[in-house]
């Protein structure tokens, strides 16, 4: 017996194709039996990385983000490339952005970033036991790396300034994690 929330697709048109992102105009049959439009944007998946050194240090970056008109405090993160596993993904993103090599890496969880309109999915990782590398930074992308003690980031996202949901849920998560120990 299926779901009686559940909507049923009966077709789909593209009427957006940006290479990176895609729209698609979704035609689904409601539990009603009427007919309803949906706006889907199709994206490839991402991976995000709170790394944690022993001392409950986070690394974070700050980088201008175009959509918001404002430079945001955010963990390091990425898009998954067409045949990537995501912690092959969560290691090149980590090592790329900040020039930290884990030893260790632990899947926390997928998060679907805006389930009402998107099909992206996050898949959150911890990185531990970190050592320092080389910066490879793509030609567009500019960021700066900053440590910050887990604590004064909790307060930061408990204060409602910290505004990057991947940041929110995974500094949440550590605190959640470090007080199970």
């Amino acid at each position: 017996m299926s779901d009686p929330l559940s909507e049923r697709i009966l077709g789909s048109t593209r009427v957006y194709d940006g290479g990176f992102l895609k729209v698609d105009e979704v035609r689904v049959k409601l539990p009603n039996d009427k007919v309803a439009y949906r706006d889907v944007v199709r994206h490839p998946g991402a991976v995000a990385v709170i790394a944690i050194r022993a001392d409950n240090q986070v690394l974070l970056v700050r980088q201008y983000r175009t959509a918001l008109e404002r430079v945001v405090l955010e963990i390091p993160a990425g898009k998954l490339e067409a045949e990537e596993d995501c912690e092959g993904c969560a290691r090149r993103e980590l090592a790329e952005e900040t020039g930290y090599v884990a030893r260790r890496m632990r899947y926390l969880a997928p998060i679907a970033i805006a389930a009402g309109y998107s099909d992206e999915i996050i898949h959150l990782f911890l990185a531990t036991d970190l050592e320092q590398g080389q910066t490879q930074l793509d030609e567009d992308e500019f960021v700066t790396c900053e440590w910050w003690p887990l604590q004064d980031l909790i307060a930061e996202v408990l204060d409602g300034k910290i505004e990057d949901s991947k940041t929110v849920i995974a500094a949440l998560l550590c605190d959640v994690i470090a007080h199970r120990l």
